[in-house]
């Protein structure tokens, strides 16, 4: 693609960056067949080619964002899957971050968006905030109805029907500790807590620190951890999103000069997509680049760090059929495609994976709050192809897509971990009955 920026513009490193992701792009639309959004709306701008052109055109003449550009950048999942379909290697995520931070700082949204974006921000990050957050939920779920009707307050809505009816305890081993491995010593990682998994699920960190010590692996959980930024990140608020990177960063230094690590080992998906891009986003911090350079090389997501490992035969191997569901931060953000299914195989499992299988479910971080129609349209695409597997079960590696496909799925949806940490001899995981373990026949 050709790019007409001037020499000034291109003294800023973002903008720079920018024009080389531009210039790779060669208009072949192939990223348009893969695309949730083009598929669902058939909107050439809703494609990721068409929003390049927006982006392109915003950035190019140096303006301000505008609605219409604004509106079809917040449509963008985030999902990557044109980044694996395109055949020129453009790096549309470093570009649509780069349209989001300027959108974020050029452009007013209305009252009620700035508000609903300042409260997710305010609140999904911090455990505490979220877990308070939770339980005055319940005050406001008999409103559903009323807040749908009003086309301003649908993402209150839909905040309110992913609430969850219950809230699990927070868990011990949260805290920051050392959680020492059984047996001869095979490894030392380091465990990121992370913020709304935290408070959902916290059994799957607990799975996992269950697991990794049961085959001799020490688990370190480090002090002063904090959200990996990814939340604010996708929503343009970079100063934000670099302060969680860098206190991340410093955690984490510190563990690694405390004894070493083999890996920052991560249990959501799309934790582990922008932890794996902290070098990127620190790049221009003489202070944070290097560090953060050897965090990212450092960061594993789980089933990653587990096919590293010289894993022992299974306690049990129950032949279920199982779902595999790929994240697109999995899939497309990291690229991990093969481990989860092989990992699930050894262990016993018979494992299937739905139709369309590179289409996002909707969730996307906060997209299903603030995109509650095309979420709800994706999720029930989503769940339509997983039931038609025949699985008893759903397996994933990211909690915003087990809380999204469980909204409206008929099967039990767990954590990849937890099916595996159960054939190599742990509990069965909560919420999975007798009637779900059926062998295949």
């Amino acid at each position: 693609m050709q790019t007409n920026f001037s020499l000034a513009q291109l003294a800023d490193p973002h903008v720079a960056e920018s024009e080389k992701i531009l210039r790779k792009c060669v208009h072949c639309g192939f990223c348009t067949a893969t695309c949730p959004t083009y598929v669902t709306l058939g909107n050439e701008l809703d494609s990721p080619r068409g929003r390049i052109y927006l982006i392109k055109d915003m950035l190019e003449n140096g303006r301000p964002a505008d609605k219409e550009i604004v509106t079809h950048i917040d449509r963008c999942l985030s999902c990557l899957a044109c980044m694996t379909t395109c055949p020129s290697g453009v790096n549309y995520m470093h570009l649509v971050d780069h349209a989001r931070a300027h959108i974020e700082e050029t452009y007013r949204r209305p009252l009620l968006d700035r508000l609903t974006r300042a409260m997710l921000a305010f609140v999904l990050p911090y455990p505490a905030r979220f877990r308070a957050a939770l339980k005055l939920a319940k005050l406001g779920k008999p409103f559903i109805g009323l807040f749908e009707k009003i086309p301003t307050l649908k993402p209150l809505s839909a905040m309110l029907k992913l609430a969850p009816a219950s809230i699990p305890a927070a868990s011990p081993m949260a805290s920051p500790g050392v959680h020492t491995g059984k047996g001869t010593k095979k490894g030392r990682v380091a465990i990121l807590t992370g913020c709304a998994q935290s408070v959902l699920d916290p059994a799957i960190n607990e799975t996992t620190i269950a697991l990794l010590t049961r085959l001799g692996v020490e688990v370190v959980v480090p002090q002063g951890e904090a959200c990996c930024g990814a939340l604010v990140h996708h929503m343009g608020r970079e100063a934000a999103a670099l302060a969680s990177a860098r206190q991340n960063v410093d955690a984490w230094t510190r563990a690694i000069d405390q004894g070493g690590l083999d890996a920052i080992v991560i249990t959501a998906s799309g934790c582990g997509t922008t932890i794996k891009d902290y070098g990127f986003m620190l790049r221009l911090d003489p202070a944070y680049a290097d560090k953060a350079a050897r965090v990212s090389a450092l960061a594993k997501d789980i089933t990653e760090y587990l096919s590293s490992l010289d894993l022992p035969e299974p306690v049990r191997k129950p032949g279920t059929v199982v779902a595999y569901h790929s994240a697109c931060s999995m899939q497309h953000g990291q690229k991990i495609t093969r481990q989860p299914k092989e990992l699930l195989a050894k262990a016993g499992f018979v494992v299937r994976e739905p139709r369309e299988g590179h289409l996002c479910c909707g969730s996307a971080g906060t997209y299903n709050i603030l995109q509650p129609e095309i979420s709800a349209k994706l999720r029930d695409r989503k769940v339509k192809n997983i039931e038609a597997t025949g699985a008893q079960i759903v397996a994933t590696g990211n909690i915003g897509c087990i809380t999204q496909i469980a909204s409206a799925a008929k099967l039990p949806v767990v954590h990849t971990i937890k099916l595996l940490d159960w054939a190599y001899g742990g509990p069965k995981p909560e919420g999975v009955s007798e009637g779900n373990l059926v062998a295949a026949e």
